[in-house]
């Protein structure tokens, strides 16, 4: 069996698990998520907690491929049940001269040394913030319920300008390091 499918998943206060035809649904205060659970998997809520337990189907004769999805949907679960508790929250950070960026409501507009702005319109559910300070590189703020949503729209805004290894511009989450590299003029003698 899978080491981290075994862990049961406590349901906090104000959350509230239901499994309905093979799709759990996880509801509390920061908003409501879906996720729909292979048939060799096993969901009970019980007492506050909810387990997964693998279950042999004609469906999946692979050990393997059961013990993975095992621990794929404990974690999918568990990333659920903190996103409607807690939340998420992703901030990321422009470094560059003249890169700006704004947002009006889920509306982000990009500086980022192009000859146009690129402008993004965010799903509902991830709440933007944006702040730009003199002599400080400006930051982006996103949170929201889903890890996976969240996720994908930290990639998406990344790959407008990854961070480069030389000069270090570019958009990168706050606190990631960079692997820089010397110049031409470092390897010449």
């Amino acid at each position: 069996m899978s080491r981290i499918g075994k862990l049961p998943i406590n349901i906090p206060a104000g959350v509230t698990v239901t499994m309905n035809d093979n799709v759990v649904t996880v509801k509390g205060p920061k908003g409501e998520l879906c996720q729909s659970v292979d048939p060799s998997i096993e969901v009970s809520i019980a007492d506050g907690r909810v387990t997964l337990k693998e279950v042999e189907t004609a469906m999946i004769d692979n050990p393997k491929q059961r013990h993975a999805y095992h621990g794929l949907y404990r974690a999918l679960v568990n990333s659920m049940v903190v996103g409607v508790s807690e939340g998420f929250k992703k901030e990321l950070e422009l470094v560059g001269v003249g890169y700006r960026v704004s947002n009006n409501g889920n509306l982000i507009e990009f500086a980022l040394g192009f000859t146009h702005p690129i402008i993004m319109l965010l799903p509902e559910q991830i709440k933007v913030t944006t702040k730009s300070e003199r002599n400080q590189n400006p930051l982006i703020t996103l949170e929201s319920c889903d890890k996976q949503l969240l996720g994908m729209i930290c990639a998406k805004i990344r790959s407008f300008r990854k961070p480069e290894p030389y000069k270090g511009k570019g958009i990168k989450f706050v606190g990631e390091v960079i692997r820089r590299k010397s110049g031409k003029s470092a390897g010449a003698k």
